[in-house]
């Protein structure tokens, strides 16, 4: 087990460190939360775990091997800096850079620029034959300032936003204008807790957003709609980023053809723009909810959004269902999301 550290996205107060969990969970790692900060999580964990998060998530931005941590004073910083083994992650030959990262304004009276020179000087002292390379090192000392405490270690991995920014909904062949963001999409598959090879159900696929991003990260998808013109164009938008399906079907969710799957994660229709055939969304995911515990297998997991007001949750339950967790989303003045994750027992 080492001490890992990850900077989390600041575009939700609990789903980054949610998806993160649910993460190295689906990927059977043990772990156990040292503390978690404002956009930061700090974990014992295995070393290899980096790897599926890196690969996975959405919403983390850094994943890093601590080295020190302590409070966020020039002098317990410096003097922390020096205690570290240095020859034991950068050897002479090796080109560095260091960077430091203030979240929320914490700590404003160290000055990023300063904490970096002074790193880097310490770094040079200590272990002959490095150079600084600003734009193309072998090697990045990363630090975080939050809630008045400094993270500081060597940088395993990044999360580049970009490839979220290509998937975008108006972006897609296919576009309707209450797909859901890829970023979004993403972390609902990962709180699902899939493994690679899983079948991933979305009932209401619509434009296949969320089947795409499952698609991306490994595992078998499999959609339906109740409009022949939403189910092929989202089987064009799987195709367009490579995604092939186990199938798109014309299909009512109230009256699901599908016996087996391994989890379901879906975004049913609601708001102006969605079309509900005339019953209302409550209708509708009771009964979705009706018949999961009868397609996922004992300790399947069901990822749901759906509006605040609906209180999805306590429909869960309902249904005989348990509830893992739910967080909340901001839309708009008149939307609030809840991602609501449930496990089928």
């Amino acid at each position: 087990m080492s001490k890992l550290f990850f900077l989390l996205s600041g575009e939700h107060p609990t789903l980054p460190a949610s998806e993160l969990r649910a993460i190295l969970e689906a990927e059977g790692y043990r772990f156990r939360v040292l503390e978690t900060l404002t956009q930061l999580l700090r974990l014992d964990a295995p070393l290899d775990a980096v790897q599926p998060i890196a690969g996975r998530a959405a919403l983390t931005r850094i994943c890093g091997l601590e080295l020190l941590y302590c409070n966020s004073s020039l002098q317990e910083i410096m003097r922390g800096v020096r205690s570290i083994p240095l020859e034991d992650y950068v050897e002479p030959g090796e080109t560095f850079v260091v960077r430091i990262r203030r979240v929320r304004g914490s700590a404003r009276s160290l000055s990023r620029t300063m904490l970096e020179r002074k790193i880097g000087e310490v770094i040079l002292e200590e272990v002959n034959g490095l150079r600084v390379d600003l734009f193309h090192p072998e090697k990045t000392f990363f630090g975080v300032l939050t809630d008045e405490k400094f993270v500081f270690g060597l940088k395993l991995a990044e999360i580049q936003p970009k490839p979220f920014v290509n998937r975008m909904p108006h972006k897609k062949p296919f576009f309707h204008p209450a797909a859901m963001p890829p970023k979004l999409a993403r972390c609902m598959v990962n709180l699902a807790r899939p493994r690679r090879g899983d079948l991933i159900l979305d009932p209401f696929c619509g434009t296949a957003g969320i089947l795409i991003e499952a698609g991306l990260i490994g595992c078998r998808v499999l959609g339906f709609d109740v409009k022949r013109h939403m189910a092929a164009g989202g089987l064009r938008n799987l195709l367009y980023y490579g995604v092939k399906p186990e199938g798109m079907l014309v299909a009512d969710a109230r009256k699901p053809p599908i016996l087996r799957a391994d989890r379901i994660v879906t975004d049913p229709p609601y708001g102006r723009s969605a079309s509900t055939l005339g019953l209302t969304t409550r209708e509708i995911v009771w009964r979705m909810l009706s018949w999961v515990g009868d397609v996922l297998p004992e300790g399947g997991m069901v990822c749901l959004a759906s509006p605040k007001t609906l209180g999805i949750g306590e429909l869960g339950v309902a249904a005989g269902l348990e509830h893992v967790e739910s967080h909340f989303v901001y839309v708009h003045g008149s939307l609030t999301r809840e991602i609501a994750v449930f496990r089928c027992g």
